[in-house]
């Protein structure tokens, strides 16, 4: 989206802000109906992880973006949705850091805005649904997992989103670690033959020659073959795991029996968490992640099993239009 301002700049200004692990964007609307009307993006923005000096800068750089200098002045409120971070408690350590970077960056920037709020991303995903609900269920399945009841546009319960070494069942990287424990069950002679053995194996540079072949296997191969996988994905953060999820979700669309499994087992465990929340029959759940998207490999597996339980998915793609709401919100005075 480029900046659609003329040069009058007329009437007043919001900006939202989704800052995540990956990146930060910022969006300018006007305040009167949310009309977007330019956008900034810059690196990542999750509170915990990036150091305050640091997100200040990626807040600016987002922000300058956005808004040019001469409708600087005329902003009236920001709220920004971070990893990291939350609406409920004012005191812990990411939303101070949060309030605090983007303090730095609104000052260095010349912007006055009197009103600024501070949410989680998922918060802002939350409100980026149709109607700004206040109250809910929100769940994001992409990289990790987490589930959240929001009340009042806060959170007050969560399930999961404990990280790849506790939790995030059910979320890319647990289904890409799953691939890579099928493929090294198969090559140990412990599990079923799949073939995210040999698409794991390419994916990791195993030799050709030690690859599943359609003859037979030997023990001498599945042993260079496990040589290879191990010290390789022991090479990455662990995280990087999540990389060979889409390899399940190809495998799958071949009819593998072990990835179809995969992607059941982590459809079951996304509805578990959302279970844990206890949800009214057609309580309104929100979604957002590359898993659930409209193209989503879960989404049709998990509408099912959520319908069983009177919920619908109601997906957004990311926190910007919930971020812009809740700045024209607290522009309004309601700072829930």
């Amino acid at each position: 989206m480029s900046n659609d301002l003329n040069q009058e700049f007329v009437g007043d200004y919001v900006v939202g802000l989704d800052a995540g692990g990956t990146r930060t964007r910022a969006v300018l609307a006007a305040a009167e109906d949310g009309r977007p009307l330019g956008e900034g993006a810059a690196g990542p923005g999750n509170a915990l992880t990036v150091p305050v000096p640091r997100l200040t800068d990626h807040l600016v750089e987002a922000i300058a973006q956005a808004v040019p200098e001469g409708a600087r002045t005329r902003v009236v409120a920001v709220a920004g949705g971070f990893a990291g971070a939350t609406a409920a408690s004012t005191e812990e350590p990411g939303h101070v850091n949060a309030r605090t970077a983007l303090t730095a960056a609104l000052r260095r920037l010349g912007i006055p805005a009197d009103r600024v709020r501070v949410c989680s991303d998922i918060e802002a995903a939350f409100a980026s649904a149709p109607g700004t609900p206040a109250d809910g269920l929100a769940l994001v399945a992409g990289t990790g997992a987490v589930a959240l009841r929001i009340t009042d546009r806060r959170s007050t319960a969560t399930v999961d989103g404990d990280g790849w070494l506790l939790g995030d069942d059910g979320s890319g990287f647990w289904i890409g670690r799953s691939a890579v424990r099928a493929a090294l069950r198969m090559a140990d002679g412990r599990g079923t033959a799949t073939a995210l053995a040999l698409s794991v194996g390419r994916a990791l540079g195993v030799p050709d020659e030690a690859l599943p072949g359609d003859g037979d296997w030997s023990r001498a191969h599945r042993e260079a073959y496990r040589m290879h996988v191990l010290p390789a994905v022991m090479a990455e953060l662990p995280i990087r795991l999540a990389r060979f999820a889409p390899l399940v979700v190809e495998a799958a669309e071949e009819k593998d029996t072990v990835a179809e499994g995969i992607l059941d087992e982590a459809a079951d465990r996304l509805t578990d968490t959302v279970r844990a929340l206890n949800p009214a029959h057609g309580e309104r759940i929100v979604a957002t992640g590359g898993l659930l998207g409209p193209e989503g490999p879960l989404t049709a597996a998990l509408t099912a099993r959520l319908r069983i339980l009177g919920l619908t998915l109601d997906w957004v793609p990311d926190g910007c239009r919930g971020a812009v709401a809740l700045a024209r919100l607290a522009y309004d005075g309601d700072d829930r």
